[in-house]
C-alpha cells in the first residue's frame, strides 16, 4: 500500500505478517468488539499487544486465542476507565514499559454509549460519565503514556472515531459529544508532535456488527455489516510503517 490508497479502502489492506513485529501496541477496550479484533490483527501482524479492559475473564479469552493462533505473548491489564485516577495511567505506563521494554502504539477504541435521548432529557450524572470515559481517559492515558512514545523512531496513535463525532445527529448526545471531542484532542496532540516521530490520527471504523451498534441501531440487520475483524485491517495499517504518511488526519475504514 502507498501514498496513492484512499481512505475508503483502509479496511482492505492487506498487511504483510510482519508488519508490526517487535512492537508493543496498547488496545484500550481490548475485551470485545472492535478493540478484540484489532488485538487479534495486531498480534498476527507481530506485535506484542497489551490489552486493556474491565473484565479479566474476556481477556484472558482473548489471550488463550492470540497464543492458540502463534502470536507473540500478550500482556493483560486490568483498568477500569470510569474510576482510574492520574496516578493509574502513570503507574500503568511504567509498568508496561518496564516488564515490555518500550511502547510503539496506542489503539484508543473503549467508549460508552450512553442514552440515545434528547438533551433536554439526558441524565446529567451518565453525560459526565460517558465524557470522561470516551474522551478525559484518553487524555490521561496518553499523557502518561507520551514520553514512552516518543522514544519510539515511529510510534502511532490512533483515535477511534465516529461518524456522529465529524456530523452530530439528534439524540446522540453525550456519545456525539465525546466523538468530538477525541477529533479535538487528536487535532492538538498531532499538531504538538509534528516533529517528533510520533503519529497521531483518528479512524472511523463506520457501522460494524459489534453490541454498541446494535444497541443504537436495534432494527438493523447486523448480517449486513462488517465484523470488527474485517474492519481491523485499517487500524493495523495505521499503526505500520506503510502509513508513515498520514499524520492529523480523520480517516474512513470503509
Amino acid at each position: 500500500m502507498n501514498e496513492k490508497t484512499t481512505p475508503e479502502k483502509l479496511y482492505l489492506y492487506a498487511p504483510p505478517t510482519d508488519l508490526l513485529a517487535d512492537k508493543v501496541i496498547l488496545v484500550t477496550g481490548a475485551g470485545a468488539g472492535i478493540g478484540r479484533g484489532v488485538a487479534l490483527a495486531a498480534a498476527r501482524c507481530g506485535a506484542t499487544c497489551v490489552l486493556l479492559g474491565r473484565q479479566v475473564p474476556v481477556l484472558e479469552s482473548l489471550y488463550d486465542e492470540i497464543i492458540s493462533n502463534g502470536g507473540p505473548e500478550p500482556a493483560i491489564y486490568p483498568l477500569d476507565l470510569q474510576g482510574a485516577s492520574a496516578h493509574d495511567y502513570e503507574e500503568l505506563a511504567t509498568r508496561v514499559s518496564e516488564a515490555l521494554g518500550q511502547i510503539d502504539g496506542v489503539v484508543l477504541n473503549a467508549a460508552q454509549l450512553g442514552t440515545l435521548s434528547p438533551l433536554e432529557h439526558t441524565d446529567v450524572e451518565e453525560f459526565l460519565r460517558v465524557l470522561h470515559v470516551n474522551v478525559t481517559s484518553s487524555f490521561l492515558l496518553l499523557q502518561a503514556l507520551l514520553p514512552y512514545l516518543k522514544e519510539q523512531r515511529d510510534a502511532s496513535v490512533v483515535f477511534t472515531s465516529s461518524g456522529v463525532g465529524r456530523k452530530a445527529r439528534a439524540y446522540w448526545g453525550a456519545y456525539a459529544v465525546s466523538k468530538f471531542g477525541i477529533e479535538g484532542l487528536m487535532q492538538v496532540l498531532a499538531d504538538e508532535c509534528a516533529e517528533t516521530g510520533l503519529r497521531v490520527n483518528s479512524l472511523n471504523p463506520g457501522a460494524v456488527k459489534t453490541r454498541m451498534r446494535a444497541t443504537a441501531f436495534p432494527a438493523e440487520d447486523p448480517d449486513k455489516l462488517l465484523t470488527p475483524e474485517a474492519v481491523s485491517a485499517a487500524f493495523v495499517y495505521l499503526l505500520g510503517t506503510d502509513s508513515k504518511h498520514l499524520h492529523g488526519q480523520a480517516l474512513n475504514a470503509q
